[in-house]
Order: structure tokens, then C-alpha cells, then sequence
């Protein structure tokens, strides 16, 4: 029987959860392939959490199918957990131990056999940058560090799947390069699924893109393409002797002018036919004194806020029923594997 991953490495149908009588995770779809790093954005309340919690096992779906390499997460959760990494947005850190005692702890945990606990641990020290603080207690690193060290005992069985969720919050722009470097890095031996509502980290990391809303998943495609979500054509003049906005309406092309300022315009155009050229000759002939000219480009802030608020029709979910965090009876986040 071979132990190749499957190309599909998660599978999640029609997941939805409750707390209370109001639903809280709405008939959920989504994949994972191998190899690939998943974007799941949303607002803070989004459900990325719960989310997140139900694909690891640690809280049970009231309906749908979760399925981690081919397995029934429900029907084998700990065949299943030992493909899966996670780091929840709190560490799940013993403060108290130092670096290789808890995460030896943690391969042990994994049912990692004790003669290959060495070299899983000197891997996993590796790949986080680890080596430097490897002896010293937890409670006295740096946040960066302790992020680290959540990420090593989250790889350091060599799972198909890392699941982390928002794993760069509250860190500083030297820390968060670090972690996306590494994130990039898992992604070209494991699948992650990375939850977060930061977009320039969609940006920097992510292959593809999940947006949810209100417990609903509203959007799905490349990284890229969702960059160009909602594009114009068009740029940003400024003229220093400008004309009427009607002159500048008639150049042919040309399909809306709103004016920004006294003598800043934004022309729109049909995206086959861009009028720059023939702009250029008329501002000089007619002495408008054209002192710049932009390229309009949407930023991801805009094509977050334009893909929520083509969505914004959405029945809201009620204030305080946000779902408690709620280990699933029967099914522990943390599996304990075969002893050494």
C-alpha cells in the first residue's frame, strides 16, 4: 500500500456549526491541496477561528464531513490528527520548560519513536530558526520566539497539513518577516491553511485566497486574480492650467472624469482602448501644463472592502453569539500518539 499524500491533502463539505440556536458556520466548503498555501481572511468575528478549530478536531461540526489525506476525520480522528500541525492563535506553550524540553515533549506527544525524537527535534529547531535559544526557558523569549516555537511543535511530526491561525498578530515588522519567510517555506514540503486579516499577507505567502463573512464563505480564487478583483482602467492627472471637465470628457476614450482636487482628475477608460496618448498631445497643445499622470492601481484594502461589501446583503449574525471554544468530546486537539 503506498503512503504518498494525496494531491487533495483537506477536504471539508457542507460544514456548519450552532452555538445555541443560532448558526454560527454556514454549509461550508473548501480544499486543500498539497503543496499549497491558503489564504482563510475575514473580519474578527469572521468564523475563521471556528473555522479552523472544526478542521483540527477541536470542535465538532453539527453536520458535514471533514477529511485530512483521505481520512474521516469524525470516523479516525487520531489516524487523521497525526497529518495535522496547529498552531491556534494562542500557543499552546508550557512557559516553564526550555525549548527542548517541551518540544521533545511535544514529538513524544506525536508518537514520534524515541530513537527519531533527536533528529525530529534538531529539524524542527532548524527549519524555526531555533538553534540560538534551543536550552533557554520559554517564558523569557520574545514573543517572535515563542511564535517560533508554537510553529516548531506544530511541524515537528512532519505533518501533510499546518493549520496556523493568525500567527503573525501582535508581532513587529522584523518578527513578521520572519514568520512569513518560514510560512513560505513550509508551503514547498506541507499544505497550510493561514488564517488572518492582514492582507499583505495574503499578498506575501498565500497561493490562493478564502474570504468569509458572517459564518459564510464569500469568495475563492488565486491570490492574484484577487488582486484584480474589481479593477478600472484608468490614472490620475494633474494639470496645472486644467480645462472644463467637459473637454476632458470628450477625449475620445476617455469614459468618466471625476475632478480629485483644483487641478487633480481621475479619467477612467474602456480597458481595450486607453486614451494616455492622445491626453499627452492635446495637454500640450493646448497649454493645460500636464505636471504628472498615475496608473490607477487598487490596492488590497480596497478589494477586500469591495468583495465584503458586494456581500454586505448577508443576514447578520446576532451580537454575542460568537461561539465558545469548546473541545469536542472524544476528539482532543492534541492526540496522544503510541508511547516510545
Amino acid at each position: 500500500m503506498s503512503n504518498a499524500i494525496p494531491e487533495i491533502t483537506l477536504y471539508a463539505r457542507n460544514l456548519t456549526r450552532r452555538f445555541g440556536n443560532q448558526l454560527i458556520i454556514h454549509d461550508l466548503t473548501l480544499e486543500l491541496k498539497r503543496g499549497e498555501v491558503l489564504g482563510l481572511l475575514g473580519h474578527n468575528g469572521a468564523g475563521k477561528s471556528t473555522t479552523l478549530q472544526m478542521l483540527t478536531g477541536c470542535l465538532l461540526p453539527d453536520s458535514g464531513e471533514i477529511e485530512i489525506c483521505g481520512i474521516n476525520l469524525k470516523k479516525n480522528p487520531q489516524l487523521a490528527k497525526a497529518h495535522i500541525g496547529y498552531l491556534p492563535e494562542t500557543p499552546p506553550l508550557y512557559k516553564e520548560l526550555s525549548v527542548d524540553d517541551y518540544l521533545t515533549f511535544a514529538a513524544y506527544l506525536r508518537g514520534i519513536k524515541k530513537a527519531e525524537v533527536d533528529d525530529a527535534l534538531n529539524t524542527a529547531v532548524k527549519r524555526c530558526g531555533l538553534e540560538s535559544v534551543r536550552r533557554k526557558i520559554i517564558s523569557t523569549l520574545s514573543k517572535g520566539y515563542q511564535q517560533r516555537v508554537g510553529i516548531a511543535q506544530a511541524i515537528i511530526h512532519s505533518p501533510a497539513v499546518i493549520v496556523l491561525d493568525e500567527p503573525t498578530v501582535g508581532l513587529d515588522p522584523a518578527q513578521i518577516r520572519d514568520i512569513r519567510n518560514l510560512i513560505r517555506e513550509l508551503g514547498n514540503t506541507s499544505s497550510v491553511i493561514l488564517s488572518t486579516h492582514l492582507l499583505h499577507e495574503v499578498e506575501s505567502v498565500c497561493d490562493r485566497v478564502e474570504i468569509m463573512q458572517q459564518g459564510r464563505l464569500i469568495y475563492s480564487d488565486s491570490s492574484l486574480r484577487m488582486q484584480h478583483y474589481g479593477e478600472v482602467s484608468g490614472f490620475i492627472i494633474s494639470l496645472q492650467n486644467p480645462p472644463p471637465i467637459s473637454e476632458l470628457q470628450a477625449i475620445p476614450g476617455v469614459t468618466r472624469v471625476e475632478q480629485v482636487s483644483a487641478n487633480d482628475f481621475r479619467i477612467l477608460h474602456e480597458a481595450v482602448d486607453n486614451p494616455g496618448s492622445r491626453l499627452l498631445a492635446i495637454a500640450a497643445e493646448n497649454n493645460w501644463q500636464l505636471a504628472q499622470l498615475t496608473p490607477l492601481h487598487t490596492t488590497l484594502e480596497e478589494v477586500f472592502v469591495k468583495i465584503t461589501s458586494d456581500n454586505a446583503n448577508l443576514p447578520k449574525r446576532p451580537q454575542g453569539s460568537s461561539p465558545k471554544n469548546i473541545v469536542a468530546p472524544n476528539a482532543p486537539c492534541f492526540e496522544r500518539g503510541p508511547q516510545p
